[in-house]
């Protein structure tokens, strides 16, 4: 049986190992397509034709928008270092004459990828995927006039999968904001990046959906509200511009939908609302300010109804039921509670999840949001401030960033069944180790489960994702049962 398959771009489309691995312009009128009838050729004697005469200003022109947005779009040559270790010497095999050079502890070995990028300042930001310089070693930029420079990164945020670059050079050509928000289904739009390493490569399509939820970014806190287009998107294309026909910025491509791990006819952008809310405070503050609501819910479709519906008496499919309210956090602290419909958010109708991230997703702790809601058969509304992870509407600093973000490594809760072994009840087990992390630093092996860090107890990822302090001391246990610390020092 065939499957479908979701790759984000070249890195996850195994393309790394060298392989195929959008601030003002003027505003085009908007273009006018009025109906008109096609006339038969059986039908008035001087019409010898079956269609219509092209008349330009009837048909969207994309000229302007391409010519203008492909000189902002960059190609991202990805170079990252791995380590692989080397066979050990073999007297047997001495014996019989086979070299044994270099032969005992390990090598490194450089692996290449790429991706796409965009130039939003002139002087030399650039706005990517996460996905596409994760662990790399080294950036190197090549701008579409031919020159190159190295690159180094101000900031990434895995949950929305957006990175800010910064290249040293001025005057450079840069792609304006646009609004996601106004775009329409079957607006066209130009999806522009570097795929196959072919260098300004444009697609046209449209849009086909809003506000696609599809799980493929990990995290607690990952934020997916996708804008759908049938442009064609590769491997490469990742982090490129998505651009409407006046050439702004309306989305980073960032995934295709394929059976093949090349375009077959969906692809996915990270929408504008998004992304400039992540760079500004990449930029600013060195760290996303995420703001949450602080409850869990669930969207009122027709399988909600199926299960719950009758029970709660909700018979329409709607907005997002409210499960569950965080002791103190912004829901609980304005009266939101646990059984409440939430249908809209600062005006804007909330039919899923993905629409609710989106909303939320766009405000800093301390942001005030109106919900409307449904309680008891009445509407109402209800002004919420919103708070930080902690719990606070405070901005968080750089070095408040969560410890699981400044560990460095893959994550996961510890399997039940391991904690009973170790009879430990919880932890964070370490699945994989960054370069340049603080597991790197310290020498972690992967599979260590983390029990404490700086003598808090950690059960689980949501434990370390609500501490900000800075890491000094991690404790925790190998799956053999040697229990280890680890101190950093400074």
């Amino acid at each position: 049986m065939n499957k479908a398959f979701l790759f984000l771009g070249t890195l996850a489309a195994g393309a790394v190992a060298g392989g195929a691995t959008a601030w003002s312009l003027s505003k085009l009128d908007d273009l006018q397509v009025e109906n008109h009838t096609i006339e038969s050729a059986f039908g008035r004697a001087e019409t010898d034709s079956r269609f219509t005469a092209y008349t330009p200003e009837r048909y969207p022109d994309l000229t302007y928008a391409a010519e203008h947005a492909v000189r902002a779009v960059v190609n991202i040559e990805v170079v990252q270092e791995v380590e692989l270790p080397q066979r050990r010497y073999d007297p047997f095999l001495e014996f019989f004459g086979v070299p044994q050079q270099g032969r005992g502890g390990s090598s490194r070995q450089e692996r290449r990828g790429g991706g796409s990028g965009v130039i939003i300042s002139s002087d030399g930001y650039i706005v990517t995927n996460n996905h596409v310089v994760d662990q790399a070693t080294r950036l190197r930029v090549k701008l579409n006039d031919g020159r190159k420079f190295d690159a180094e990164v101000v900031g990434t945020d895995p949950a929305t999968d957006v990175a800010l670059l910064r290249i040293e050079a001025v005057d450079l050509p840069t792609l304006p904001f646009g609004s996601s928000d106004e775009l329409r289904l079957g607006e066209w739009v130009l999806a522009i990046g570097s795929p196959y390493d072919l260098q300004s490569t444009i697609t046209a399509g449209i849009v086909s959906a809003k506000a696609r939820q599809l799980d493929v970014i990990p995290g607690e806190f990952r934020i997916e509200s996708f804008i759908q287009t049938d442009a064609a998107v590769n491997p490469g294309n990742s982090g490129g511009a998505l651009v409407n026909t006046r050439g702004e910025l309306v989305g980073i491509n960032t995934v295709i939908k394929t059976m093949t791990g090349s375009y077959i006819g969906y692809s996915f952008a990270v929408p504008e609302t998004i992304v400039r809310k992540v760079v500004v405070d990449l930029k600013e503050y060195g760290v996303v300010q995420r703001a949450l609501l602080g409850l869990t819910y669930r969207p009122i479709d027709q399988a909600f109804l199926d299960e719950a519906g009758e029970e709660l008496g909700i018979d329409r499919i709607g907005g997002v039921y409210v499960a569950g309210v965080q002791e103190e956090g912004a829901a609980s602290e304005a009266g939101i509670r646990k059984g409440d419909v939430i249908t809209a958010i600062d005006g804007v109708a909330i039919d899923d999840s993905a629409v609710l991230q989106e909303q939320i997703g766009k405000h800093r702790p301390n942001d005030k949001v109106k919900l409307t809601i449904k309680r008891s058969g009445k509407t109402k509304q209800i002004e919420v401030t919103l708070r930080n992870k902690v719990g606070k509407p405070e901005l968080l600093t750089a070095d408040e960033a969560d410890a699981a973000e400044s560990l460095g490594g893959k994550l996961a809760d510890a399997e039940p069944s391991l904690c009973r072994r170790l009879e430990i009840d919880g932890g964070v087990r370490v699945r994989g180790i960054e370069p340049g992390g603080i597991l790197a630093r310290a020498r972690v092996r992967a599979g260590f489960v983390i029990t404490h860090i700086n003598d808090r107890r950690v059960r689980s990822l949501g434990d370390l994702r609500k501490m900000t302090d800075k890491i000094r001391a991690i404790d925790g246990i190998y799956p053999d049962g040697r229990a280890a610390s680890y101190v950093l020092v400074e």
